[in-house]
Order: structure tokens, then C-alpha cells, then sequence
């Protein structure tokens, strides 16, 4: 956590974790199961740049305060846990590393697995007492589904952010 003495990493990463706290709120219904969100998006940024320990910290702070500023049902540490390890993710994933498509698929498919179908799955179904395996049934086709179209949005999110970053803050 040296890095967030450097004001520019302070700031960036104040800024992202805003965004994504912002963009929590926002979600495209595409049917009744599949719904598009973009949150992750600056998680992922905050993780590229910076490294997983900033990654964590912005994914953990921006889902505690989306809470704190629009509290939708109760509090559960589960989402925040899989928030923190989506910064985790793609920081170790995408942090000081050329970005390429099997490396963006592949954290992407560490991430579904670990916090949207691990953690969330059994986050719900401990907050609303159902069998893991039938909540995590309902939520495989869902996955499966954003998987492509959240690998698309990262590529296209990414690339241009690398681009045009400067190389100092890029290395955080």
C-alpha cells in the first residue's frame, strides 16, 4: 500500500473507486436473468494499473459505500469479499503484464469462478438459506451468458486505457 502515497495513485484510485460506486447503481436488464452491469469495469482498471493491493481497495471500498450511499437489502461481507478479489484478480492478471486476449479471457474465467459463482453463490445462499447448488444452477447460465460480452467490454475498456496513459502511472 506504499503506492497510495503517490498522490497520482491516490487520486486515480479515489477516482475509480467513485466510478465504480456510481456505476453499481446502473444495470441493463437484458432478460429476465441476464442483466449487464459495469462496475467491474474500473475495478479491473484500478487492478491493471496499480496491482492487486489497490485493485482490492478499490473493488472492497466502492461496494461498502455503494451500500452506504443506496442500501439495497442488508449488508452481506460475501459481496464485498468478491469485490476485493475481483481487484485482486485482475491485478494479478493484468498489473505490469502486455494486455492479450487468452490473458483478458483467462482473468475473466478465474473471476467468474471464484467470485460470481464461489463467493456470490454462497453469499445468497447463505443470506437467503437455499442449497448452494441450486442457487449456483440458477446462476451458471447467467455467467456463461455475460462471459463473452464481459470479455469484450474489458478489451475494449482496456486497450485504449493502456494507450494513453503515461508510462509513470501505468507502473504505479
Amino acid at each position: 500500500m506504499k503506492k497510495l502515497r503517490d498522490t497520482r495513485v491516490l487520486t486515480t484510485a479515489a477516482l475509480l473507486t467513485a466510478i465504480c460506486t456510481v456505476l453499481g447503481f446502473f444495470k441493463i436488464p437484458l432478460t429476465n436473468l441476464v442483466e449487464l452491469r459495469f462496475a467491474f469495469l474500473p475495478i479491473a482498471v484500478s487492478g491493471a494499473l496499480f496491482g492487486p493491493g489497490i485493485g482490492a481497495l478499490v473493488g472492497t471500498l466502492s461496494d461498502i459505500l455503494g451500500y452506504l450511499v443506496k442500501p439495497t437489502g442488508v449488508f452481506f461481507p460475501g459481496f464485498t469479499l468478491a469485490s476485493l478479489m475481483n481487484g485482486v484478480i485482475y491485478g494479478f492478471f493484468f498489473c505490469k503484464k502486455e494486455l492479450t486476449l487468452p490473458r483478458i479471457i483467462g482473468a475473466e474465467a478465474v473471476r467468474v469462478v471464484i467470485c460470481n459463482l464461489l463467493i456470490n453463490t454462497a453469499s445468497l445462499s447463505i443470506l437467503y438459506h437455499m442449497p448452494f447448488w441450486a442457487t449456483l444452477a440458477g446462476r451458471l447460465l447467467k455467467n456463461a451468458v455475460m462471459f463473452p460480452v464481459n470479455c469484450l467490454l474489458l478489451i475494449v475498456l482496456l486497450k485504449p486505457v493502456f494507450r494513453y496513459l503515461p508510462d509513470s502511472l501505468q507502473k504505479g
